[in-house]
């Protein structure tokens, strides 16, 4: 990361955020599509890590596809979250910096969401260590699709203060002496909500969580009010469109 001094501050801030609000992060979180799942793994994978696993977000379709999982995540809150709902996954308590495993032993390293809080060079660098040779990275974030207007005045709502675009997936994942080129691709996804669900998923994303209680509230109210008024979200459950972006690239 080379954010200047007050802007790496907000995204420590930012990056320890989660845990007090990890069972509205376990409810309210989309997951992923398992095509781009099925997408990043090599064949006959049988052994994955899912790397800052938070509570399970993306856990939950690796196991759907008969793999088995080791999920890694630092903090105590989301690590409890996820033994909760996937008690037979082990969770360990570690960092993409320092992944404890030994070398060499998963089939790919999966990580949902979370690339954007590691160092970059030093995560590549520990996940390549414990990659079976020919084994698979993958990063993978989901997106508020743009492309639908009311999504796009939407997702703009959301802006607050603190809101930064680290969450990007455009040059995250440099090229790493120990992988092949990164590949990219883009699945639709989505999320089925209320208004006030989708309001409520809003609020565990960490520029919300570190914002002002004044801000906050400001930033939530107008969201259901635009929710309220918008012909598509108005009434009952929807789909939130969702566009899931991942990128893969091999252990050489």
């Amino acid at each position: 990361m080379i954010e200047p001094t007050s802007e790496r501050k907000l995204w420590s801030r930012r990056s320890r955020s989660f845990g007090s609000e990890a069972a509205a992060y376990a409810k309210h979180r989309p997951d992923y599509p398992l095509a781009a799942l099925r997408w990043g793994l090599p064949s006959g994978s049988r052994h994955v890590l899912d790397l800052g696993a938070g509570t399970g977000k993306l856990t939950g379709g690796l196991l759907s596809l008969g793999l088995r999982v080791t999920a890694v995540e630092p903090d105590p809150g989301m690590r409890a979250e996820l033994t909760r709902h996937y008690p037979e996954v082990p969770a360990l308590d570690g960092v993409a910096e320092r992944i404890p495993l030994a070398g060499a032993e998963v089939d790919s390293v999966l990580v949902g969401q979370a690339f954007h809080w590691f160092d970059v060079e030093e995560a590549l660098t520990e996940i390549a260590r414990v990659l079976k040779p020919g084994g698979s990275v993958v990063a993978l974030w989901n997106h508020d699709d743009d492309s639908v207007p009311w999504v796009a005045a939407f997702a703009e709502l959301t802006r607050t203060s603190v809101s930064r675009g680290w969450s990007s997936s455009e040059s995250l994942l440099p090229e790493h002496d120990e992988f092949g080129p990164f590949e990219r691709e883009r699945f639709k996804h989505g999320h089925a909500r209320t208004a006030q669900t989708l309001v409520d998923t809003v609020a565990t994303h960490s520029h919300l969580l570190v914002a002002s209680d004044e801000e906050r509230a400001a930033t939530l109210e107008r969201l259901h009010d635009f929710l309220s008024s918008t012909p598509e979200t108005a009434s009952g459950e929807f789909v939130y469109p969702l566009v899931t972006t991942a990128l893969r690239a091999t252990r050489r």
